[in-house]
């Protein structure tokens, strides 16, 4: 009983710990070249994660009119 009591407060320990310092943690990781690649690699598999970048970089698509162009 002892023991799982001290495992979930060190669980419950080291969650409140990440959650306060995530912005840190996140830093630090992303520092790496090789974590950063695939971060993003990863992140912009998700479809909707893609096209919601894409669309806010590039804008709307026009519907049915001619372009500006």
């Amino acid at each position: 009983m002892s023991r799982m009591l001290t495992s979930i407060f060190m669980i419950g320990s080291i969650g409140y710990f990440a959650y306060r310092f995530r912005f840190r943690i996140i830093n630090v990781l992303l520092r790496s070249g090789w974590l950063r690649n695939i971060a993003v690699g990863s992140i912009m598999s998700f479809p909707g994660v893609k096209n919601k970048m894409m669309q806010s970089v590039f804008g709307r698509p026009s519907v049915g009119g001619p372009s500006e162009w």
